[in-house]
């Protein structure tokens, strides 16, 4: 991996509607954090649901801003898996290592959101992210990295018990024409390896984290049973997480939610 890397932090669900779209997911049994507001430049705010080395993130925009350009447009065309994030230790050494490499890193970006903690107390979550450029999207995935400097403040242990049981983040999966291509990509832009399992073109993070996985839009729609329309043709399209408690598929926010037992 790209030096800092440690592997997948957490995926990031474009939502028009934050609070709409929180109702929807905690009705697959997921508990949310408070809703978040991140600083003035970035122009959004999040709910979290957290697991116990990764997370999910609904994203939505609060106030246009130039930092927030892409995910408008994105929101523009539909909701859904819109970014992968991997957790960095160091994300000005990790920028660094990209444009060593003749990529032209945007960051890194710093910002905080306060946390309403379950105490009663509250916490400021602070963050340092860089992004590749914006065109080195495989399969139409973009992909960051997050510094975590106030861990504490996000891993809070009672957020991260759920109800469906849900403990991490296995799999994300990513609709395209060209599987091999995109995980070629992704391999590239991130040194690590691809290898396929069936119709899934798989690719590494790092150990003990999610692999991200490329697939036709019909081949990730026959794993969870549903109609490929629901998908998109190119983009992020679904994601498999861990429980030991058996779920059937759902779609929320115009992602694919599977659950797969150990």
């Amino acid at each position: 991996m790209v030096p800092t890397i440690v592997g997948l932090d957490h995926l990031v669900v474009a939502v028009r509607d934050l609070d709409t779209a929180a109702a929807e997911w905690a009705a697959l049994g997921f508990t949310l954090s408070p809703r978040g507001l991140h600083s003035a430049h970035m122009g959004s705010g999040n709910y979290t649901m957290m697991f116990g080395q990764d997370y999910l993130e609904l994203l939505g925009v609060i106030t246009p801003q130039p930092h927030n350009e892409a995910l408008r447009g994105f929101l523009a065309q539909r909701e859904g898996l819109e970014r992968a994030a991997f957790t960095t230790t160091d994300a000005e050494a990790g920028a660094a290592a990209l444009r060593a490499r003749g990529l032209d890193a945007n960051g890194p970006v710093h910002f905080g959101r306060p946390v309403s903690l379950p105490d009663g107390g509250s916490a400021e979550a602070r963050f340092s992210v860089f992004h590749w450029p914006r065109h080195e999207a495989p399969g139409g995935l973009r992909i960051f990295a997050c510094q975590h400097h106030t861990r504490d403040a996000v891993w809070v242990p009672s957020l991260q018990r759920h109800a469906n049981g849900v403990t991490r983040i296995k799999r994300a999966l990513v609709a395209t024409a060209d599987p091999a291509g995109a995980a070629a990509h992704l391999a590239a832009l991130t040194a690590s390896t691809a290898h396929v399992d069936g119709a899934l073109h798989l690719v590494a993070t790092g150990p003990g984290r999610a692999e991200i996985g490329f697939a036709p839009r019909a081949a990730i729609a026959a794993l969870g049973g549903i109609d490929p329309a629901l998908l998109p043709e190119e983009g992020g399209a679904a994601m498999l997480l861990g429980t030991p408690t058996p779920r059937a598929p759902a779609i929320a926010s115009g992602t694919l939610v599977m659950f797969e037992t150990p």
